[in-house]
């Protein structure tokens, strides 16, 4: 191998020399170019080069709202809308926990609870829970009608003697309802109904095994997209007491649901006022 070629097998890429050019001892040897920098090859380039320019979407970027979760005494105020200002007042200790298990017992055994029916779209199912109705009114929901009962146990009585010094009302009605495992539950809806008045307040007492109770806003405009709507969730504890009022059944809706794994039973009193129908 001579001396040029050995030059030429040490350089590789673009500088190498081609292999059908003939050298030249007697002439200096220029190295070519890189083909990368010819003037074909960047007009090439300019006229092939693509440009990207971000350009914003005009659609609206919606994300759901963080779901919030209560589980410290105070008010919380859920929402304030022209209706007025939504609010509950969450009290987890409101009852010693001997005393809320005294509670409990005497009202699972002495209690008359009953699996009554719920009526929606002309047809009738079971309620997934049982329920009690105390009151000197009576009262109607989802097609279900409880006949006044002025006969008070005396532990609900007591019950509601206390709620009504620390809250300053009059409690005339009681429903009761009885979760007996993960699997009862109630679903969607707002204690709206007129018998309640225009801005029904509820004191809910509970016992037992804990249950998560969930709120959500009514969307805007009577919509049933309730994807990017406010959410909230409140674990209820043995001896527990949630105060909802103002605005809270007019904007909001609340529930507990179904749980799939074990859950002890669950007594929760809801005391209110009814006006007569």
């Amino acid at each position: 191998m001579n001396t040029d070629r050995k030059r030429r097998s040490r350089v590789q890429g673009g500088w190498a020399a081609p292999s059908n050019v003939r050298s030249d001892r007697n002439k200096p040897q220029i190295p070519q170019a890189p083909a990368w920098t010819g003037k074909n090859v960047d007009q090439v380039q300019q006229h092939t080069e693509k440009k990207f320019m971000f350009q914003e979407s005009e659609e609206e970027v919606r994300e759901k709202p963080v779901e919030k979760v209560i589980t410290k005494a105070g008010v919380c105020d859920l929402s304030t809308e022209p209706s007025g200002v939504s609010r509950i007042r969450f009290f987890p200790n409101f009852l010693d926990p001997t005393e809320a298990d005294t509670i409990y017992n005497d009202l699972y055994h002495e209690v008359p609870w009953r699996q009554r029916s719920d009526f929606k779209n002309g047809e009738s199912f079971l309620q997934p829970r049982l329920t009690a109705w105390y009151g000197d009114f009576p009262y109607s929901y989802s097609g279900v009608r409880h006949e006044a009962n002025a006969e008070w146990h005396s532990t609900l009585k007591m019950l509601k003697d206390r709620l009504e010094e620390v809250t300053g009302l009059k409690f005339n009605s009681m429903l009761a309802n009885m979760y007996r495992d993960g699997h009862d539950s109630v679903a969607w809806h707002s204690d709206d109904e007129r018998t309640l008045g225009p801005e029904p307040t509820i004191a809910s007492l509970s016992f037992g095994d804990s249950r998560n109770f969930e709120l959500r806003k009514k969307p805007p405009g009577g919509s049933d997209d309730y994807t990017y709507i406010q959410h909230a969730k409140i674990p209820l504890t043995h001896g527990s007491l949630l105060i909802m009022e103002g605005a809270t059944q007019a904007d909001w809706q609340h529930r507990i649901p179904r749980e799939y794994h074990d859950r002890g039973p669950r007594i929760n009193l809801t005391y209110r006022v009814i006006f007569p129908e």
